[in-house]
C-alpha cells in the first residue's frame, strides 16, 4: 500500500540484475526480436572494430545446441587491469553496464549498434558465455554464467603470430529468459548482408551447423552502397547506366550516397546512421530528398525543359522510380521516434543536402542525355499525379452524392470497433454470396471482387485509381490513399484475402498483396493483412465429416487405400455451402489464417519485382527454382 512506502520498498539492483529482471527494456522483447538482438550486439562490436580500421573479417556461427559465436580479427578486447574496477578490462566490459571504449575516451570515433546496450547485456541474458581474446601473441579466456564470472581470465595458449589478434564471443541464450530459442537464418542473413553493403570491403560470413547439411554464406561488397543499389536494381531497367554516388566527410560527418532511377513507379530509399536502419528517416533523409528535388528542378528550368511559368516538380515526382541508399556516420547520433530509428541531428540535413546537390549538378552537366531522361520521367510522374488527384476528387464527389460513401457491393458488419471487425475480400460474386451466408454479421464484412485487379507494379497512380475494384477497396477500408493514407482510419483490423485454391486464386492473391505492399504498405507492416486457408478436401465416412488442408493431411485421415471414405475435392470456394465455408474458413477458433509480415524488406522488394515486374526472365527463374525446391517433396 502507498501508506507503507518507505526505504524498505526501495530495491537496488546490482551488476546485471536489472537486465535479467527487465530484459525488454534492453533488447526490445524476449521473443524472436530480442533473441536476434543478442547476435546483433556482438556483431556490432566487431563492425565497430572494422569502422576503426582494425578488422576485415567477421564470422558468425549457429550451433546445433542453439548457441552462437561471433568472431572478428580486430585488436582484441584489452586484458590489462582496469585502474578503477581492479579487474581485467575484458571482465569490466562483459559484466558492467555502459562500460566500453565508446564513451568519448578515444577508443572509437564512430560506433553503431541497434540499441547500443553492449555486450554485457548479451552476457546477462545468456546461461553460458565464453570470451576468448587474441592479443599480444597470447590467447586469453574468461567464462560467465548469467552475467556472473565463473572462470577468471587466464592464458590458454599462444597466437599464430604478433598480428594474429581478435575477439571470439560464444553465448547460449538463457531459456529462462527467452520465449523462443531458435535463431533464423533469413533474419540474420538479411542484417549481415546489409552491414556488408554499408561497410565497403568488410567480409562477414554466416555459418549454420544446425541443419543436416551445413550451409555457409559470405557477404563482401567492394563497391559498398553502390553495390547495394545495383543489387536492388538488378532485375529492373535503369534509366542511366551507373548509379550516381558521392562519398565525402564534412564537419565530422561521413556521408555516403548512391542512387539510380529505374523505369518503375515506386521509390525505394534506405537510410542509415552509424549502420542503423533509420526506418523513420530523419535529417539525413530530409536533406537528401530536398537536394534531389532542387537539383532536378534547377536543371529543368535552366535548360528550358520546365518553363519558368510552370510549377516545380514535387519531391514525390522526383522520387518516382528512384532507388537510393543514404548512409551517414557521426560521433554523437541523436535518435528520435517511437522506435528510436529517426535521426535528429539538425546539422546533418545541410551537410547531406550540400554534398548531394553538388554531385547531382555535376552529373547532369556531364550527362545531358541521362539528365533529360530523368527529368522526362519526373514530368510524366507529375502528369500522372495530377490525373490521380482528379480521379480522387471525382470519387469523393461521387461518394458524397451517394450518401454513405461506402461501396454498394460491400456487405458491412454491425460492429463499429475496428479492432473487433474484419473484412473478407472474396473472389467473385458467387463465393461472395456464400461467404455472406456463412459470416458472423456482427464482426465480419464481405467485399466480393470481380475478376483480377490491375497489376500496380506496372502501372502509374492514375491508372491504379481508374480500376474500379481498387477504388472500392480504398473506400471500404476508409484509410485514404497515397500521400493521404492514414492507417489510423482503417475500419477493419483484419483484411482477409479469401480466394480459390487454384492458379487463378493464387494470381488474385498476388495482385492484391502487390497492391497492398506498393500502395498501402503500412497495412502489411503493421500486420493487418491475412490470407484465409480454405480446405482442399471434404471427407465423409458415414455421418462423420473431416476437412483436409493438404495432401498429407488427407492421407492421415483416409489412410493408404481410402476405403469406405468419400472424398470431395474443393476446386473453388463456391463448391462449399455457407455452413461448410463458415466452419472451415471463417469461424474464429476453427479457421486457419496466415498473417502476412515483412521480415526482410529487401527480399520482399526482390520478390515483387520478380513476380510482377516487366522482365520475364526473373519470373521464369523464380518458378524454375521453386519447382526444384518442391520436386522431391512427398505430396
Amino acid at each position: 500500500m502507498a501508506d507503507n512506502y518507505g526505504a524498505e520498498q526501495i530495491e537496488v539492483l546490482k551488476g546485471l540484475e536489472a537486465v535479467r529482471k527487465r530484459p525488454g527494456m534492453y533488447i526490445g522483447n524476449t521473443a524472436e526480436r530480442g533473441l536476434h538482438q543478442l547476435v546483433y550486439e556482438a556483431v556490432d562490436n566487431a563492425v565497430d572494430e572494422a569502422l576503426a580500421g582494425h578488422a576485415k573479417n567477421i564470422k558468425v556461427v549457429l550451433y546445433k545446441d542453439n548457441s552462437c559465436s561471433v568472431e572478428d580479427d580486430g585488436r582484441g578486447i584489452p586484458v590489462d587491469i582496469h585502474a578503477e574496477e581492479k579487474m581485467p578490462a575484458v571482465e569490466v566490459i562483459m559484466t558492467i553496464l555502459h562500460a566500453g571504449g565508446k564513451f568519448g575516451k578515444g577508443g572509437y570515433k564512430v560506433s553503431g549498434g541497434l540499441h547500443g546496450v553492449g555486450i554485457s547485456v548479451v552476457n546477462a541474458l545468456s546461461s553460458q558465455m565464453t570470451t576468448r581474446v587474441k592479443r599480444d601473441s597470447n590467447v586469453y579466456e574468461i567464462k560467465f554464467e548469467r552475467g556472473i564470472t565463473v572462470q577468471k581470465l587466464k592464458k590458454v595458449g599462444k597466437t599464430a603470430g604478433p598480428d594474429d589478434n581478435g575477439t571470439f564471443q560464444w553465448f547460449l541464450p538463457d531459456t529462462d529468459v527467452f520465449e523462443v530459442s531458435e535463431f533464423h537464418w533469413d533474419v540474420l542473413a538479411k542484417r549481415l548482408r546489409e552491414l556488408a553493403f554499408l561497410n565497403r570491403g568488410l567480409s562477414i560470413t554466416l555459418r549454420d551447423e544446425r541443419p543436416e547439411q551445413v550451409r555457409e554464406r559470405t557477404f563482401k561488397f567492394d563497391g559498398g552502397i553502390i553495390s547495394f543499389v545495383q543489387f536492388l536494381n538488378e532485375k529492373k531497367d535503369p534509366i542511366h547506366s551507373d548509379p550516381i554516388s558521392t562519398h565525402n566527410e564534412r564537419d565530422g560527418v561521413d556521408v555516403e550516397v548512391a542512387m539510380q532511377w529505374t523505369d518503375t513507379y515506386t521509390e525505394l530509399i534506405y537510410s542509415y546512421a552509424n549502420n542503423i536502419n533509420t526506418i523513420e528517416g530523419g535529417m539525413h533523409l530530409t536533406g537528401f530528398r530536398t537536394a534531389v528535388s532542387n537539383a532536378v528542378n534547377t536543371y529543368a528550368k535552366k535548360r528550358g525543359i520546365l518553363k519558368e511559368s510552370e510549377s516545380n516538380l514535387s519531391t514525390d515526382d522526383c522520387m518516382e522510380g528512384l532507388t537510393a541508399v543514404v548512409s551517414v556516420k557521426l560521433a554523437e547520433p541523436q535518435f528520435e521516434g517511437q522506435t528510436k530509428t529517426k535521426l535528429g541531428n539538425a546539422k546533418v540535413r545541410n551537410i547531406v543536402y550540400g554534398l548531394v546537390n553538388e554531385r547531382m549538378e555535376f552529373f547532369f552537366e556531364e550527362n545531358p542525355k541521362y539528365a533529360r531522361a530523368i527529368i522526362d520521367k519526373c514530368m510524366q510522374a507529375q502528369r500522372a499525379r495530377e490525373a490521380a488527384k482528379k480521379a480522387r476528387d471525382l470519387s469523393r464527389r461521387k461518394n458524397a452524392l451517394e450518401g454513405s460513401g461506402l461501396p454498394g457491393k460491400l456487405v458491412d458488419c454491425k460492429n463499429n470497433n475496428p479492432a473487433e471487425s474484419e473484412i473478407f475480400l472474396v473472389e467473385g460474386d458467387s463465393a461472395g454470396g456464400t461467404a455472406k451466408g456463412g459470416r458472423d454479421p456482427n464482426t465480419q464484412a464481405i467485399l466480393p471482387l470481380r475478376g483480377k485487379i490491375i497489376n500496380v507494379e506496372k502501372a502509374r497512380l492514375d491508372k491504379v485509381l481508374s480500376n474500379e475494384e481498387i477504388r472500392t477497396m480504398i473506400t471500404a477500408f476508409g484509410t485514404g490513399f497515397g500521400d493521404e493514407f492514414d492507417a489510423g482510419k482503417l475500419r477493419y483490423h483484419k483484411i482477409i484475402i479469401m480466394t480459390d485454391a487454384d492458379v487463378d486464386g493464387s494470381h488474385i492473391r498476388t495482385l492484391l498483396l502487390t497492391f497492398f505492399y506498393r500502395q498501402m504498405k503500412p497495412l502489411v507492416e503493421e500486420g493487418f493483412v491475412y490470407i484465409a486457408q480454405p480446405p482442399l478436401y471434404g471427407v465423409r465416412k458415414g455421418k462423420k465429416q473431416w476437412y483436409a488442408f493438404s495432401e498429407p493431411e488427407l492421407r492421415s485421415i483416409v489412410g493408404e487405400d481410402g476405403k469406405d471414405f468419400v472424398v470431395q475435392q474443393y476446386k473453388g470456394l463456391g463448391e462449399m455451402d455457407a455452413e461448410q465455408l463458415a466452419v472451415t474458413t471463417m469461424e474464429v477458433g476453427n479457421r486457419r489464417l496466415k498473417q502476412i509480415t515483412v521480415e526482410d524488406a529487401v527480399e520482399a522488394e526482390q520478390i515483387f519485382t520478380d513476380l510482377m515486374g516487366d522482365k520475364v526472365e526473373p519470373r521464369k527463374q523464380y518458378i524454375f527454382d521453386f519447382a526444384k525446391s518442391v520436386k522431391n517433396l512427398d505430396l
